[in-house]
């Protein structure tokens, strides 16, 4: 833990010049209380610095929470052991393959049945907070259940026991996306009305006690539970998916779902704050969280340790250390295939930006942990599936 300034401290050992600069800017804001904290995989964002915890004091930055509302992990343990699956691994990447749309455009073609009282509960929700969803998409339903692209993912994995593990990365797909975005513009212009001078654009804010705000808070709390449902919904998919591969029933042994980009209401330092986990996943003693690392490095399953300078945080990956622009030009799909040797995944040159030499060292990032989490399980992939 470093105390760069009386506003901002940092757990990563690795940060470049121009995440610094933005994290700096971000805690220059009046209503930042106490400071804001920088996780170990902290990397540039949009107005905001994915792998940040921004705790502002009636008020909300949109782009702080991210354009993702509520992305996040869900990881189910199996009874199985590595031990017990079958050799043909293809065959399972294939299935899951089929049985989940991967890529951000790509929706299911119906509701299925498992998603049907999951639509339900969100279009209650919905009407409860008084807005209709079908104003940002047309047919949202038809994205619960979809995976999405870029650094989303499904895998098959087993921990230091050789157990099992089915973990999986998504969040609210187009409509949160697009219910992010809209709030963003929202909070630009409201601030451009005021008249507030801000050294990025995407800080912009809504204040607390405004129209603007309350409908930012109903519509970003539905986003994020249809997150946390979309993951429910793909992992069901994905247990079928597994127990027909293996030819048995799958035991839940434990089932771990937690967001890295929302917002909440919580006391800190003597006062209650709004606090914007942006690539950041909450770490109170004894939380369960899950911390991905890129594709084909490792993953770990921990326990938060409650750490007050963290505000109990903790962080939610590896972090970039390539923009996607610089890792395509940097990368090869050889390149990639060596580095996923062993790992059964689709080669494919969409997949070139998240090779694992893009993101930093998993393992430098859960040092730079070792106060904010506790290692429970560190899992290795067997099986990796992305959507192009």
């Amino acid at each position: 833990m470093e105390t760069i300034n009386p506003k901002l401290i940092s757990w990563a050992s690795i940060l470049d010049a121009k995440t610094l600069d933005q994290a700096l800017a971000a805690s220059t804001l009046p209503f930042i209380y106490p400071h804001l904290a920088l996780m170990p995989d902290a990397h540039l964002g949009k107005g905001a610095t994915v792998g940040s915890v921004i705790p502002t004091l009636h008020a909300i930055i949109p782009a702080a929470v991210g354009v993702d509302i509520g992305c996040g992990m869900i990881a189910v343990r199996t009874q199985y052991s590595v031990k017990d699956l079958p050799r043909d691994r293809k065959r399972l990447r294939e299935d899951i393959e089929r049985a989940i749309p991967l890529s951000a455009g790509h929706n299911n073609r119906r509701v299925l049945a498992t998603a049907e009282p999951r639509i339900a509960e969100l279009k209650r929700l919905a009407a409860k907070a008084g807005f209709n969803p079908a104003q940002y998409v047309e047919r949202w339903e038809l994205q619960l259940g979809s995976l999405g692209s870029g650094n989303h993912f499904i895998e098959v994995s087993a921990d230091e026991t050789g157990a099992a593990w089915l973990f999986l990365h998504s969040g609210s797909r187009g409509v949160g996306n697009k219910i992010a975005q809209h709030h963003i513009g929202v909070a630009q212009q409201v601030t451009r009305k005021r008249g507030t001078k801000l050294p990025d654009p995407d800080l912009a804010y809504l204040d607390e006690g405004t129209p603007q705000f309350d409908a930012y808070i109903r519509e970003l709390r539905w986003a994020q539970h249809f997150a946390l449902l979309n993951r429910e919904e793909m992992m069901d998919r994905v247990i079928a998916q597994f127990g027909h591969w293996v030819g048995g029933h799958v035991t839940e042994r434990e089932r771990i779902n937690c967001h890295h980009n929302f917002t909440q209401l919580e006391m800190h330092y003597g006062k209650s704050v709004w606090v914007s986990r942006k690539g950041a996943i909450r770490a109170e003693p004894g939380d369960p969280g899950l911390i991905p690392g890129s594709m084909g490095t490792a993953s770990y399953v921990v326990d938060g340790l409650g750490n007050r300078a963290s505000l109990n945080s903790s962080p939610h990956g590896a972090g970039r250390e390539y923009s996607r622009t610089a890792a395509r030009k940097t990368f090869s799909l050889a390149e990639l295939k060596e580095a996923m040797h062993g790992i059964e995944f689709r080669p494919s040159d969409a997949f070139i930006d998240e090779i694992p030499a893009a993101y930093k060292p998993i393992d430098v990032v859960m040092r730079d942990a070792a106060d904010l989490v506790k290692v429970r399980h560190k899992l290795r992939q067997l099986v990796n599936v992305k959507g192009d």
